[in-house]
């Protein structure tokens, strides 16, 4: 299966002249700040280029919703579908859905189950999982390393079981230890799902700090889940220079946590540019044209030393 790397900066600048193009996209949720920027970045493309139309729908975290969507899509006649799947290991009724209709579908951010398996019209936009939380779990290494921090007690915050992100990133965590590319030893406490979610971040993480466990860093998933573990230990009266935290995304209120001094890594996820590439990716598989099936959009590493580089990108 080909894979193609493409700079952060390039894919939303990609164009594709067509005419009369309708691309029907369904999001697994709208209220998500990483996938507004996201969905954002399809729509601000396609309001650029002539004859280009997406209907965009909130599928509000429902697989049986979504897929009526597609469904939807189909019988009304689209060009091609986008898909920011509800949950990763149920994309194989939507691929077939499409492929019966013979309409392109292109899966962006998410990893669909089926991946190595999509027919010649469909294709996967979005950044390699191994990447995220590999870059994450060693900056915060090196971070306790160089405060002597050895060996530290950890707590992992994990996104939605059923999302492939969620699953990968937490991988990552352990493949990092594996390899020994820790400079420190490491004792996990406790990983639990707090579902990419800011609110039940804060609860988890309240119920973590209610047992009295001495622990050194926090390592989540995503940035909501990040911020929410900070608020609970902001409010419990726990100085945020006694403990690293971690996530990923690079969303606004990240940085604005790292500029506050509470945030210490995140990493860059281009949103735009995955919903960019994701566009141009179904404008050019409705023409008959090939695409590679996998198109990667590499993440990036971002600590106190080069936020400001990223405070207008998510």
């Amino acid at each position: 299966m080909k894979k193609t790397f493409i700079a952060a900066g390039v894919a939303s600048l990609l164009s594709t002249s067509a005419m009369a193009e309708t691309i029907g996209v369904s999001m697994a949720l709208f209220d998500d700040n990483f996938l507004t920027v996201l969905r954002n970045g399809i729509q601000e493309q396609a309001d650029a280029m002539d004859g280009v139309e997406v209907q965009i729908e909130d599928a509000q975290n429902d697989v049986a919703r979504q897929l009526d969507q597609i469904n939807n899509f189909v019988a009304s006649g689209v060009d091609a579908i986008i898909v920011n799947p509800v949950d990763t290991s149920a994309t194989e009724a939507m691929t077939a859905a499409a492929e019966a209709a013979g309409v392109p579908l292109v899966y962006v951010n998410r990893q669909p189950i089926n991946v190595d398996t999509l027919p010649d019209n469909q294709a996967f936009v979005a950044s390699n999982e191994e990447e995220s939380g590999t870059l994450e779990t060693i900056e915060i290494c090196d971070i306790l390393a160089e405060q002597g921090t050895d060996p530290a007690k950890i707590y992992v915050m994990m996104g939605e079981l059923s999302n492939q992100a969620a699953v990968q990133r937490t991988q990552d965590i352990d493949d990092v230890i594996a390899a020994g590319n820790c400079k420190v030893e490491i004792q996990e406490i406790d990983r639990q799902t707090a579902n990419w979610s800011r609110d039940q971040a804060q609860n988890l993480m309240t119920n973590w700090l209610s047992s009295g466990e001495e622990f050194h860093a926090v390592i989540a998933n995503n940035d909501e889940m990040a911020i929410g573990a900070i608020q609970a230990m902001k409010a419990a009266g726990i100085s945020m220079d006694d403990v690293v935290v971690g996530g990923i995304d690079a969303t606004q209120d990240a940085l604005a946590a790292m500029a506050a001094g509470d945030l210490d890594v995140t990493v860059f996820q281009n949103a735009a540019g995955q919903g960019g590439g994701a566009l141009d990716a179904a404008l050019k598989l409705s023409k008959g044209e090939d695409v590679d099936q996998k198109v990667y959009i590499p993440f990036e590493l971002v600590t106190p030393d080069n936020m400001a580089d990223y405070t207008s990108k998510n």
